[in-house]
């Protein structure tokens, strides 16, 4: 009699992001391209580590001082310093006031997963929680799996080609007391000063606990301190929230999945309450961080020579990054290509919206092997002197394609 087995019920999970990249690989045409990538690449099209990184790991490999034992649960002490000031500056007065902490985390989610399973458990009655960014996180699905009824919002608005944040407000309105709202890259939120004294004061009002991300900080303007000035006012304005401070794509070390939890409390006591709590949770999540690419962010951090050339690569990154832009922009002008595009230069960061509709994005994959998300959210370090002629005509292309197909249908006659 053969014996049942336990899956027998277990269903195919929906496809991930991935599926793109395995079609991709998939696809036989010489000439196709991928523009989703996550991580920074280079020129020649391949992940960027910044050279600092190489240094740090082959000194670190040579330390004959180093035993690799298992890290304390909470993990390495110097590294979650040395993060924190990184996100709120060396004199912050929260830091030197010991109400902010953290907790070294695994990977990019891990500090989400950590963070989530301390508010199940203590703050029960924030079951709710909104989560508004530029993009579709992965953040809902943790969320989810704890219980949590999730509302997601995107703060960019297709027909607008912008970041509105009058979305930001509406979702505000909405939002029951005592709610948790995340914020994915909280540099994406373009508001005004007055603006965001009216959000602190909503959130304030509502007793709405903020949980922000900060993926990639340096990468978004060049500005280790422009990207997270915000967070810092949020700290001088007497908020408590947690924060994703993930570190890996700043410096290149995509595979290491360096994180930390920052905890920021009110009071001393208060704070050594939480990180009590969150270690209960870490040692049953993973037990003990992995220390190499802590060991390495550490070495740059606390390296004044180091953390002046690391600051200058990720400037330089940027600036490239502009370039890149203001080029595509202006093919896309002299190809005679319908429409606007003054919105793919106002916006910073790696990645950004061409402000494609579904035909063309699907235009692009079909005919001209361009492979990018449904959204139209691409990788602009994919973009290259050796692609740029070929991405921006295949565009203008797709854009001319769908609009003669849209005008040669029949239009419906007024009763």
């Amino acid at each position: 009699m053969p014996t049942l087995s336990v899956f027998t019920d277990v269903p195919l999970a929906r496809k991930l992001e991935g599926s793109l990249l395995k079609t991709y690989k998939q696809d036989d045409c010489p000439n196709k391209m991928f523009l989703a990538y996550r991580a920074c690449m280079t020129k020649d099209g391949s992940p960027w580590v910044s050279d600092v990184v190489h240094k740090t790991r082959l000194q670190i490999a040579e330390d004959p001082s180093l035993d690799y034992e298992y890290l304390p649960t909470m993990g390495m002490k110097s590294f979650i310093q040395a993060s924190l000031e990184l996100l709120f500056g060396k004199h912050s007065h929260a830091i030197m006031e010991n109400r902010v902490g953290g907790v070294h985390t695994v990977g990019d989610s891990g500090a989400f997963q950590l963070g989530v399973q301390f508010l199940r458990t203590w703050c029960r009655d924030a079951d709710v929680v909104y989560i508004v960014s530029s993009q579709q996180e992965p953040h809902g699905l943790i969320f989810r799996d704890m219980g949590f009824t999730v509302h997601e919002h995107c703060i960019w608005d297709p027909k607008k080609l912008c970041m509105d944040p009058n979305i930001l407000f509406n979702v505000l309105e909405q939002i029951p007391s005592g709610c948790v709202l995340v914020v994915g890259n909280i540099a994406d939120c373009k508001l005004t000063q007055s603006q965001w004294i009216m959000f602190l004061s909503t959130l304030k009002s509502k007793q709405i606990f903020p949980f922000f991300d900060v993926p990639c900080q340096g990468l978004h303007s060049g500005d280790l301190e422009e990207d997270t000035k915000i967070l810092r006012y949020f700290v001088s304005s007497g908020f408590e929230f947690f924060c994703s401070q993930s570190l890996s794509r700043s410096f290149g070390i995509y595979d290491e999945g360096v994180g930390v939890l920052v905890v920021v409390a009110l009071h001393n006591q208060h704070l050594l309450c939480v990180l009590s709590q969150l270690m209960t949770f870490a040692q049953a999540l993973w037990l003990s961080p992995p220390s190499t690419g802590a060991r390495i962010i550490t070495s740059i951090l606390c390296n004044p020579a180091l953390l002046g050339e690391w600051k200058q690569s990720l400037k330089e990154i940027v600036e490239n990054i502009m370039l890149t832009k203001e080029k595509v922009k202006e093919k896309l002008r002299l190809l005679g290509t319908p429409g606007s595009w003054d919105h793919i230069t106002q916006h910073n960061g790696t990645h950004g919206y061409l402000g494609l509709n579904s035909r063309q994005v699907e235009y692009l994959i079909r005919k001209k092997h361009i492979y990018i998300p449904k959204n139209g959210r691409i990788n602009f370090t994919c973009v290259n002197h050796n692609n740029i002629d070929y991405i921006t005509q295949a565009i203008s292309e797709a854009v001319f394609f769908t609009r003669s197909r849209e005008n040669s249908l029949p239009k419906e006659k007024n009763p």
